[in-house]
């Protein structure tokens, strides 16, 4: 697998694609998916042009039913009948929140109805902000909202 590079600029340790906003990370960030997440994460190797470093995607492949919507600032769906494709998803959330209690102790995963969204535990953040030059930030999706 070959990854272009669309915009240049400052190399990161972790950015998020173009595509499917799948994380593409370098090794020191892989080896924080293997070693907190091996059962939650798949890495797979990618080439990136004109880097010899390694890189990998990074594959969530636990799906969790946890976002909390009476939570959530703002919840947009898609409207009946214009994406049947998407039907029973979330176009959009702002102010995301999660619950806990249905995470079934995953470290990594992405949402059922809102695949955009990659979700990290406070333990596997706090590996990566220490790997550092990350090219994400993080919000917090179990704290209260204001609402």
């Amino acid at each position: 697998m070959e990854a272009q590079i669309s915009h240049p600029g400052v190399k990161c340790a972790f950015v998020l694609s173009g595509i499917e906003q799948a994380p593409i990370v370098n090794a020191a960030v892989a080896n924080v998916f293997r070693t907190l997440a091996p059962d939650d994460v798949q890495l797979l190797p990618v080439s990136i042009e004109r880097e010899s470093e390694s890189y990998f995607v990074v594959n969530a492949i636990r799906l969790m039913d946890c976002i909390d919507e009476a939570r959530c600032q703002e919840v947009q769906h898609y409207p009946e009948n214009s994406f049947p494709e998407y039907e029973g998803e979330y176009r959009w959330i702002y102010g995301l929140r999660i619950d806990p209690l249905r995470t079934e102790g995953a470290r990594v995963f992405r949402l059922t109805k809102f695949k955009t969204a990659f979700v990290v535990s406070d333990d596997v953040k706090e590996a990566l902000e220490r790997a550092g030059n990350l090219g994400v930030s993080f919000e917090q999706v179990t704290a209260p909202t204001g609402r």
